[in-house]
């Protein structure tokens, strides 16, 4: 094991969906063993279910916490927290137990990633809705992962595909609150962090190509003003600044110009106007980080996959990307 690599905590998701399914496969044969010394942080019970569920097998070594691992052994290191049993819950139904379960064990892992014990956090998909419900009162794990790490300042979540990252200026809330929170602070907040993440991933100049708000950008002023009067003089503002940004570029064409590599990235208004086209253009691929905190986070954009579980077919790409991506931004 090359002592080099990054040391990345491994969680398998919400038991009732296809993310042990999917740890499971990655481990099950070392793919992931020239990106980063991987080490699961989660219950051996789901693991094991994984195992059944992707028909594989590997052995694994139980250890205290990622500090004590012992990386010459060939076996994959497991912190058996020993708090999830798989068979109390059915699968692909949505569960609050399950899901406060997903968080407790999430922030297990990010109190190792304090403790500088892992360099950077991998996830296996979760349900939002569950672990809501099982009270982890946050709209998504974003917002949660800033709440237990006390952060205060501006962070958001980013999707990379094939090199390509798409970020937004607004999140998980409604369309309607959306249009509320869109305004010159949170655009230029978007834009440095966008610029600031790229950079970390290798990204010298990123180019970044910002979405308009309204359909056609706007028509001249025909469906609205936002672009004559908020977004164009913002992007102008701060590309005199420095930052390699344009637009705005209408929404319904600016990504065939990003995914011919015209640009780095797209700055969406809100979260479907960036989503919609990056799940499109590679859906098992596609890569959520966490940009802005202080610890390093990175999962599959896709979800539980509730009508696949326990068929032994989840696609593990964007699990395997989500891994590699944290490694690079982590070393």
């Amino acid at each position: 094991m090359n002592m080099n690599l990054p040391v990345i905590a491994i969680t398998p998701g919400d038991c009732t969906g296809i993310g042990p399914e999917q740890v499971a496969r990655v481990l099950s044969d070392g793919r992931l063993r020239d990106a980063a010394r991987l080490v699961i942080v989660g219950d051996a019970r789901v693991i094991e279910l994984g195992k059944q569920q992707a028909g594989v097998e590997f052995e694994t070594t139980q250890y205290k916490r990622p500090g004590a691992v012992d990386w010459s052994r060939e076996s994959v290191p497991i912190i058996d927290l020993g708090n999830t049993d798989p068979s109390r819950f059915a699968p692909a139904v949505v569960n609050a137990e399950s899901g406060y379960l997903t968080g407790e064990t999430l922030s297990r892992a990010i109190d190792f990633a304090k403790a500088s014990e892992v360099d950077a956090i991998t996830f296996a998909p979760l349900n939002k809705r569950a672990m809501f419900d099982g009270g982890w009162k946050f709209p998504d794990e974003h917002k949660m992962f800033a709440h237990l790490l006390g952060h205060e300042t501006h962070f958001s979540e980013m999707n990379v595909l094939d090199g390509q990252w798409m970020s937004r200026v607004t999140g998980h809330v409604s369309l309607r609150e959306a249009l509320d929170l869109i305004s010159e602070e949170s655009i230029a907040e978007a834009i440095v962090l966008a610029d600031a993440t790229m950079k970390k991933a290798g990204i010298a100049k990123p180019r970044l190509a910002v979405c308009a708000l309204n359909p056609h950008a706007g028509e001249n002023g025909l469906f609205g003003m936002e672009e004559i009067e908020l977004i164009r003089p913002l992007v102008e503002r701060m590309a005199a600044e420095g930052f390699g940004c344009k637009g705005p570029f209408p929404s319904d064409t600016i990504y065939l110009k990003v995914f011919a590599g015209e640009y780095d990235g797209v700055l969406a208004m809100y979260h479907d106007q960036g989503q919609i086209a990056t799940k499109l253009k590679g859906f098992n691929r596609g890569v959520t980080v966490t940009a802005g905190l202080e610890i390093v986070f990175t999962t599959p954009a896709h979800g539980t996959a509730f009508d696949i579980v326990g068929k032994g077919v989840a696609n593990t790409g964007a699990l395997e990307a989500a891994v590699r991506l944290g490694a690079k931004l982590a070393a």
